[in-house]
């Protein structure tokens, strides 16, 4: 027996508002969690742009310590060693602060392979090719590959297009399977070195934590003061590889509790006849110039990290280069 055609149609209209309701139901679930998941990110932008604030004012009180150091004419880090290779940890509304300054000129600089300036243009320096050669040498690079490699990084930052013996201009990265050209100006970061013609990614991670990429084609002076023993390579290669890692990084740890007075009182004391070797002309110092600022910002759940390079070369110190995140 049919139901009437009027129960029929009314239960197909029920069904309909059924489904109706189920569908707007459906929606508002969606549109709760799209709000939801809006208002977490609001939260976590909100909270990210807070902790970079937390950084910069991090930066602004690095750099009065830098410039406390250079004021004081010490600017090897002596005058205030709680903050020497020390992570300080500073409560702030929130979360804290962790930070953690130390040289940051205790490297390599792979601009001072040239010298002169961007209107004169930037020529070959024998003396930052040969120093970078012999790190290489140091950290166990085969002499053939190291030659070849701190001539081709002369050719890659230098202003012209000429080929120096065993180097690598335009033609040789054009034989790449992604063809490209020398930069033939200053790195503007270490990882730039994976493109120059020689550079495995062995020897970049080998070389990686011995360089950094100033932004200017000085030759990085060595703190005799500041440089720890783990960064010996460093100070075997201001003298020609003629130091062993093993003998340079005991000479760091023969350092005076306050730090050598000089540069010419380190040399008589610790380098006997190497000091008078001629050829040799290490970078030496016992001021620091660059300043190197790592932070680790925590705020509302939201973590910044950052790596800043202080300049207190010239006063007032201030931030030339800020790195966020992991390299």
């Amino acid at each position: 027996m049919k139901a009437p055609r009027g129960h029929r149609e009314e239960g197909a209209a029920l069904l309909a508002v059924l489904l109706l309701v189920a569908l707007i139901a459906t929606l508002a679930v969606l549109a709760l969690d799209r709000l939801g998941l809006a208002t977490r990110l609001a939260g976590n932008a909100r909270a990210i742009d807070q902790a970079r604030s937390y950084a910069y004012g991090g930066e602004a009180l690095a750099s009065l310590i830098a410039a406390d150091l250079t004021d004081r004419g010490r600017g090897d880090m002596t005058a205030r060693p709680e903050w020497r290779d020390a992570e300080r940890v500073i409560p702030v509304e929130g979360g804290m602060i962790r930070a953690r300054l130390s040289d940051g000129g205790n490297c390599f600089n792979l601009n001072s392979v040239v010298q002169g300036d961007v209107f004169s243009g930037w020529k070959a320096r024998r003396q930052g090719i040969d120093q970078f050669r012999t790190l290489l040498l140091v950290l166990g690079v085969p002499q053939p590959r190291a030659q070849a490699i701190s001539a081709a990084l002369g050719d890659w930052v230098d202003s012209d297009t000429t080929t120096a013996p065993g180097g690598a201009e335009d033609e040789s990265y054009a034989r790449a399977a992604i063809p490209y050209r020398a930069a033939n100006t200053l790195i503007g970061d270490p990882s730039e070195l994976r493109t120059v013609a020689g550079v495995t990614p062995a020897i970049y991670k080998r070389v990686r934590p011995w360089v950094c990429a100033f932004n200017s084609a000085e030759l990085a002076a060595i703190n005799i003061n500041t440089i720890r023993p783990d960064q010996a390579p460093l100070l075997a290669m201001q003298f020609g590889g003629r130091l062993s890692i093993s003998q340079a990084a005991a000479i760091i740890r023969s350092r005076p509790a306050t730090g050598w007075e000089s540069v010419e009182k380190f040399t008589a004391d610790r380098l006997g006849g190497l000091a008078n070797v001629t050829g040799l002309n290490p970078a030496l110092d016992i001021r620091t110039r660059w300043f190197a600022l790592d932070l680790d910002v925590t705020v509302d759940g939201a973590q910044v990290r950052e790596r800043a390079l202080i300049d207190a070369g010239i006063p007032p110190p201030r931030v030339v280069m800020r790195q966020w995140g992991a390299e």
